[in-house]
């Protein structure tokens, strides 16, 4: 899932630079990885207390891309999915996978079949009944090449996608659906993960009502099984309404009786921002904050039980378009990452509130994280200058480095271009757009420079970073002249990081699947340094407890609205 929004900042960005270059000239120029700064103390969950049911929970969020599974595919626009659609698993919060509407998942010997068993007597909440047509419905509703979802590709194992994908097919013809109670599933290659892949919006069942992705009135009014309906459409630009699903059967029913969302802008004043001042106005009862505020907002609110915090499953990166000038090779991305001093932003910008991050697969998958595997993100000036010169990134070229504004970026990327500006002498073209027309600006062909991205996992996997992000499979175009239509957006390419996934894929054993996914992350990032870590995510949120008690996080890094009570 792709990361919108970070905590965000308010001060000028003078103040920025000056904070950055003072903790540059605290740091070691001479090696070490020098990444010691520490997030803030986690909040450890809660066993869940006795509450009653009903009142509103309100929060805010920016303009979703869609809230329609066929092309759900940010933050945003996952938290109101999660909501209103329940699939064949679930996650919790800490990664563990349960049941969802399949009550027991089972696949062959190599991986290449799957079968789903389903719970009895599911129903949508208009009422009509769910079986596995609803979720071949929905699938092949996401893999049309009509519906041109840039989400489909969590369906490309599935046989018959690349037909649907061609325009020569408009059935996926490994989805067996003969069997109300049974989907089963035919794969073009092993997986023995593919159950995870099911956890993603892209996979819900839909109603026979949905018809075609161009259905206006289901994108904006989509009708799910989850323990939330909407009430009334999405108002585009001001807000969503959900309500408890009382016939909810695929878990326990939600207590709340609504959820109210604001839209709020992304722009100056909006965002994060805008959130936190509805939190201290008691418009919210859920928030983020501006990075400035955070010391502030934990003395204020930790003492009154107010305060939540959890390191999550996420990457905060930069995206490098891997096949473009100026930085079409490992040494010259190495010298780009070895002139950013992560401890200095951290400590000067987000306040210690997260931790400079060593590689692209984070803590939280404890068994593949390898520690330092990315040996270029030790800040290390006067090598990164050698590096530079030994690639032609020679001072005064160009580069450029693009953000999406009203989500808390503006500050630290300031820093990073100054930080290249001063440590190699580069040029560095800094802009910022809105969130869509950064996804679109890195999708050409002819994109170049570097790009504000970041990554949580859409299922509780390390391949979940490893293959759409960097898989060749995930580039998503069929030439170098066509968009990228995948995750890959920086079109990195290696024949052996590609094996070594698709081993991992047909590798039943865990620990002998992780450890290949470690060989893989070692070629990626280790010596290609196809992306640049920048720092691992943790996530600070505000909580109105003196109203709602069992709230937390979930795997998505959004509120747990189904456990939530009334105090």
């Amino acid at each position: 899932m792709r990361g919108r929004r970070a905590a965000a900042s308010a001060i000028a960005l003078t103040a920025v630079v000056g904070l950055v270059l003072t903790g540059c000239s605290q740091q070691s120029n001479t090696g070490g990885s020098g990444n010691t700064a520490a997030g803030f103390e986690e909040t450890p969950d809660q066993p869940e207390v006795p509450g009653k049911p009903g009142g509103t929970f309100r929060l805010a969020i920016t303009e979703p891309t869609a809230i329609d599974p066929y092309n759900t595919q940010e933050s945003e626009g996952t938290l109101v999915n999660r909501a209103l659609f329940t699939g064949l698993i679930r996650v919790k919060p800490n990664g563990d996978v349960y049941d969802g509407v399949a009550s027991k998942w089972t696949p062959n010997q190599n991986c290449t079949q799957w079968v789903f068993d389903l719970k009895p007597d599911q129903k949508f909440s208009n009422g009509e009944a769910l079986n596995s047509t609803s979720f071949k419905r929905g699938w092949e509703r996401t893999a049309a090449k009509a519906s041109a979802s840039e989400v489909s590709y969590h369906l490309d194992e599935v046989q018959g996608y690349d037909q649907i994908q061609a325009g020569t097919a408009n059935a996926l013809s490994g989805v067996d659906a003969t069997n109300p109670n049974q989907l089963k599933v035919a794969l073009s290659k092993p997986d023995c993960e593919f159950e995870l892949r099911t956890y993603h919006p892209a996979l819900s069942p839909v109603p026979s009502t949905a018809g075609a992705a161009d259905n206006k009135t289901y994108n904006d009014l989509p009708v799910g099984n989850g323990p939330f309906k909407m009430d009334g459409p999405w108002q585009h630009d001001r807000g969503i309404r959900l309500v408890r699903n009382d016939a909810y059967t695929a878990g326990t029913k939600a207590n709340l009786d609504s959820v109210e969302i604001t839209i709020v802008p992304s722009g100056e004043g909006g965002g994060v921002t805008a959130e936190y001042n509805g939190f201290q106005n008691g418009q919210f009862d859920w928030a983020r904050m501006p990075t400035p505020v955070l010391n502030q907002a934990k003395s204020t609110y930790e003492p009154q039980g107010k305060w939540l915090n959890k390191k999550t499953n996420g990457n905060n990166y930069l995206l490098i378009s891997v096949t473009t000038k100026p930085l079409n090779s490992a040494d010259a991305r190495k010298a780009v990452s070895m002139a950013i001093d992560r401890n200095a932003i951290v400590q000067g910008v987000l306040q210690n509130s997260t931790s400079p991050a060593d590689a692209l697969i984070p803590p939280n998958f404890p068994d593949a994280y390898t520690p330092g595997v990315c040996t270029a993100c030790t800040y290390n000036p006067d090598e990164a200058k050698r590096l530079a010169q030994q690639a032609g990134l020679t001072p005064g070229t160009e580069v450029k480095l693009q953000y999406n504004t009203g989500a808390g970026h503006e500050e630290w990327t300031a820093a990073v271009k100054q930080q290249l500006e001063q440590n190699l002498g580069l040029k560095v073209t800094y802009t910022g757009v809105p969130f869509r027309d950064l996804l679109d600006n890195e999708q050409q062909p002819e994109a170049s420079g570097l790009w504000r991205a970041a990554w949580s996992a859409d299922y509780p996997t390390p391949g979940n970073y490893l293959f759409p992000l960097l898989a060749t499979q995930s580039i998503g175009a069929t030439s170098p002249s066509e968009p990228a239509q995948g995750d890959n957006r920086g079109r990195y390419s290696n024949p052996e990081f590609d094996k070594l996934l698709a081993q991992a894929a047909q590798t039943q054993d865990e620990a002998a699947r992780n450890d290949l996914y470690k060989r893989a992350e070692k070629i990626a990032i280790g010596d290609d340094l196809a992306l640049i870590p920048l720092w691992f995510r943790q996530q600070s949120r505000l909580v109105n407890t003196e109203k709602f008690g069992n709230v937390n996080m979930d795997f998505s890094e959004d509120p747990t609205f189904d456990t939530i009570t009334l105090k």
